[in-house]
């Protein structure tokens, strides 16, 4: 109305739109009350189970469990439980008697529930409207702490494992199969290194007796953190005291725990698959047959000071397709994009990638290429390991460093990500945090701390996966000589025949 009278003529002429106009009563402008209302907060109660939250406004709430037990933990236990129960999550418990019926008593409260496993954490996560909130303990009470683990379940459960397992080898994306490749090379038979996926062999050998075993060790109350984004804390804790303090688990409790407190080895080393990969996408456009590498070197813990000049270092290295559609931000002036695949046109596929742990970390490179360049392909991925340990220049570190601030922002705009972000960092630290102290350290890392921990990096032995047709591949002891070299160059090789 006011803008009507203003542009028509009439009211008051000539008045700028700063001035307060007469007779209109001062306006109230919101204000920020700091920071306390956003902060996580942390309570941890008498059995030892930290709750932890952080608010935020909106009708829903993600809340979940997570567990400080993965694949890692599997060491005097056939491997695969941790996929195992990632499958029979909120299967049937005490309280409900399927699937079916805990998806419908959810879906009430317009509710939705997930679990994920890794290396090192199990997350059980429900997302549902906040008044709700009651019943999304229980019912995350119920499903971590009493499943009924029914033969059925167990027999569903196999197959699911065995479609995965085949379903790894077919795929034609093989990063998760030479992720995990790459683990067992750097950490060779312990922690990290421990296969996440379960073995073909042990699918039968896994049973209600061996997940009641290693559960009695793992899934304790001084292992877990109750984690809530979009709610109260005083309600999440009054919903805590209520479902997860005294509850007896199903499998009972043991006065000792037999907990594995291994800290990973890194040990380098080489992990090779010959495979014909000819025909994994057949179709219209088929993929060229490629012949698929992973370099890794030894990094560090997440909980060192060197985590965040990796973070920016593997963000600087960055990465990815040969073909993308690239726009501002996407990464195309990362180095792999300038030297390796704007270089290179027959490289299929050049990514940066940095795994960390609580105890060991590792900084690799995938590259893809046809199987009669892999020797090049090797060369040029060890040649930029060695540039790492150069002096970076201003504008790409700070490029690197903006684009891992905004990246982290971006990602924590999503409540989901905000609930694993809270819940992993209290886990493992017993703390958050918050994102703009994590900002305020990558702006912080200078090219001395970059050259720094690259030259710790290339001490340690390589890590090495290699998937496809390996005829060219070096040898493990020539890709460690390049990366010991000055300029990156393989050791050469003379053959009589081509």
């Amino acid at each position: 109305f006011i803008a009507v009278v203003l542009f028509s003529g009439g009211g008051y002429p000539n008045i700028s739109l700063s001035t307060p106009l007469p007779g209109i009563p001062k306006p109230v402008f919101a204000s920020v009350d700091g920071q306390e209302k956003y902060e996580t907060k942390i309570t941890t109660l008498e059995n030892g189970l930290k709750v932890a939250s952080q608010n935020k406004f909106g009708e829903f709430c993600t809340v979940g469990v997570l567990v400080n037990s993965g694949s890692r933990h599997e060491a005097k236990y056939p491997s695969g439980i941790a996929h195992f129960l990632e499958k029979l999550a909120f299967s049937s418990t005490a309280q409900y008697g399927s699937k079916d019926e805990i998806l419908l008593t959810l879906e009430k409260h317009g509710g939705i529930c997930d679990c994920q496993t890794s290396r090192d954490t199990t997350m059980y996560a429900v997302s549902a409207e906040v008044k709700g909130l009651d019943t999304v303990v229980s019912l995350l009470s119920d499903a971590v702490l009493q499943p009924r683990l029914l033969d059925e379940e167990l027999e569903m459960t196999r197959m699911a494992v065995r479609f995965e397992l085949e379903d790894l080898n077919m795929r034609p994306d093989p990063e998760p199969l030479l992720t995990e490749m790459i683990h067992a090379a750097a950490y060779r038979g312990n922690t990290v290194g421990l296969p996440r996926f379960c073995p073909a062999d042990n699918v039968d050998k896994i049973d209600k007796n061996v997940l009641h075993s290693y559960l009695r060790n793992y899934y304790r109350p001084e292992r877990m953190v109750l984690a809530g984004v979009g709610i109260e804390h005083e309600q999440l804790v009054e919903s805590a005291r209520k479902y997860l303090l005294d509850v007896k688990p199903v499998w009972g409790t043991s006065s000792a725990p037999n907990v594995d407190l291994s800290v990973a080895q890194y040990t380098g080393g080489i992990v090779k698959m010959e495979k014909d990969m000819s025909d994994v996408s057949l179709g219209p456009t088929p993929i060229p047959e490629l012949t698929h590498i992973m370099i890794g070197l030894e990094s560090c813990s997440y909980l060192e000071d060197d985590f965040i000049p990796f973070a920016v270092l593997n963000m600087m290295m960055g990465g990815g397709g040969s073909f993308s559609a690239g726009g501002p931000g996407k990464g195309m002036f990362t180095r792999l994009y300038l030297n390796v695949l704007n270089r290179h046109h027959w490289m299929y596929n050049a990514t940066s990638y940095h795994h960390s742990y609580e105890d060991s970390g590792l900084l690799c490179i995938h590259a893809s290429a046809d199987p009669r360049q892999v020797r090049e392909m090797v060369e040029i991925i060890t040649r930029e390991f060695i540039q790492m340990g150069g002096s970076a220049g201003e504008m790409e570190l700070e490029r690197a460093k903006t684009q891992l601030k905004s990246m982290l922002m971006m990602n924590l705009e999503s409540r989901p990500v905000i609930f694993e972000d809270v819940g992993r960092q209290v886990l493992s630290t017993g703390k958050r945090k918050l994102p703009h102290e994590l900002c305020h350290l990558i702006s912080s890392v200078t090219p001395g701390d970059i050259k720094r921990v690259t030259t710790k990096m290339l001490r340690s032995k390589p890590a090495v996966a290699a998937l496809g047709d390996l005829m060219e591949l070096p040898s493990y002891e020539h890709i460690q000589a390049a990366l010991s070299s000055k300029d990156g160059r393989l050791p050469r090789t003379y053959r009589l025949f081509r």
